[in-house]
């Protein structure tokens, strides 16, 4: 992906030229139908990288992530990221920009399918997630749930390791930071889970 959408990996620098967010993205083909999106974050990525392969033109930004230095957060270097790649969407003729968003407080609700969070409101009519409010705040409207934006496995004993919990039988798991729940299948040693994102568009 760096090799083939560098334009649209980009550094937000400060005034003395010290990094201080970054975002990336990655073009793809879309005809603008909900029905017609990537299921997802991970197979945006593939649509991307096979539509280059095969020379198809690209007309839609997938806006990947933003990430902004932790003590820097609060000051609106999300947005401006955000924007950024808009902007570079704009100068390389791509009509459409839409975001797999990750909800960051969906942590807080893991039973609640993402179909329903993602239309929690607060009482004057913004979304109840801080990160898909920050979206809104820029234009960008819900487009639809994307339950399953990226799927990640593993043996029961890395999934031990990786959330710091025993999972003693089968059965499904809330895990730490998770914004749904993780399926345990000791039998085939196998845990499974499935993130929610929302399709969000910009423009």
């Amino acid at each position: 992906m760096r090799e083939f959408f560098a334009d649209m990996d980009l550094m937000l620098v400060d005034e003395d030229g010290v990094p201080v967010a970054s975002g990336w993205g990655v073009p793809i083909r879309w005809d603008g139908r909900p029905a017609s999106l990537p299921s997802g974050y991970t197979e945006a990525l593939v649509r991307a990288v096979e539509g280059h392969e095969q020379g198809v033109a690209p007309d839609t930004l997938v806006i990947c992530g933003a990430i902004v230095t932790p003590s820097l957060k609060g000051r609106g270097l999300a947005g401006e990221t955000l924007m950024a790649l808009r902007a570079a969407a704009k100068e390389a003729g791509w009509d459409r920009v839409i975001a797999p968003v990750r909800p960051t407080a969906k942590a807080r609700y893991p039973l609640t399918p993402i179909e329903t969070y993602m239309h929690w409101a607060r009482e004057d009519g913004s979304s109840l997630d801080p990160w898909i409010r920050t979206h809104e705040r820029l234009g960008a409207t819900l487009l639809s749930a994307a339950p399953a934006s990226q799927t990640m496995t593993g043996t029961v004993a890395e999934w031990e390791r990786w959330t710091g919990l025993v999972f003693p039988e089968s059965g499904d798991y809330v895990v730490p930071e998770g914004l749904a729940l993780l399926h345990i299948d000791r039998e085939s040693d196998e845990g499974v889970y499935r993130e929610p994102n929302v399709w969000m568009r910009h423009c």
